[in-house]
Formats: structure tokens, C-alpha cells, sequence
């Protein structure tokens, strides 16, 4: 199972929104490939990287230039934050 927290979904509207108002139809398949990698997570949990400063794993996403951060709790992956590569993740020290 994947669980969105509030943050992520938050995020993901953000990125839509933001795409929308530019490309329409960008907008539509950064979310649906954002979406489609994080459902890859049911089948491999690990795929993503670990670093020291961040809970969980992260998820790079380079056709979108995407990180989503998560972490696994038994059988479900909560997805906690989706953002830009160019932006900081809070704790993760570049």
C-alpha cells in the first residue's frame, strides 16, 4: 500500500499547478510518471537511495528532476515530501 502524507500530496499539487499554468500536458505526465515510479516502490522498497541525514529513502526521478522522499513502514510506503531537484530537502546537507 502507499501512503501520501499531506505534505507530498501538497507538493505534487504545487508541481502540477506550477507546470499547468506553462504546459497543460507536461503537467499531466510529470504526474502520472511521478506517480507510476512511486507504485514501482510496492515491488522494490529499496530502490531508492539512503543518506545519513534524511529518514527514510529517496527516490530519483531524473525524466522530471524529481526526489521523492520515503519510507517504508512494514508493507506500506509513505511517500512524505515531492520535490524538485534543485530544491533542499530539510536535513539533507549538499
Amino acid at each position: 500500500m502507499i501512503y501520501w502524507e499531506d505534505e507530498a500530496l501538497n507538493d505534487r499539487e504545487k508541481i502540477f499547478e506550477y507546470l499547468y499554468a506553462v504546459n497543460p500536458l507536461a503537467a499531466e505526465r510529470t504526474d502520472e510518471l511521478i506517480a507510476v515510479k512511486v507504485e514501482n516502490l510496492l515491488d522494490h522498497p529499496l530502490m531508492g537511495i539512503q543518506r545519513a541525514s534524511v529518514r527514510g529513502r529517496l527516490l530519483i526521478i531524473p525524466e522530471v528532476s524529481m526526489i521523492v522522499s520515503y519510507w517504508i513502514d512494514g508493507s506500506t510506503i509513505r511517500v512524505m515530501r515531492v520535490l524538485h531537484q534543485k530544491q533542499q530537502f530539510p536535513g539533507l546537507e549538499r
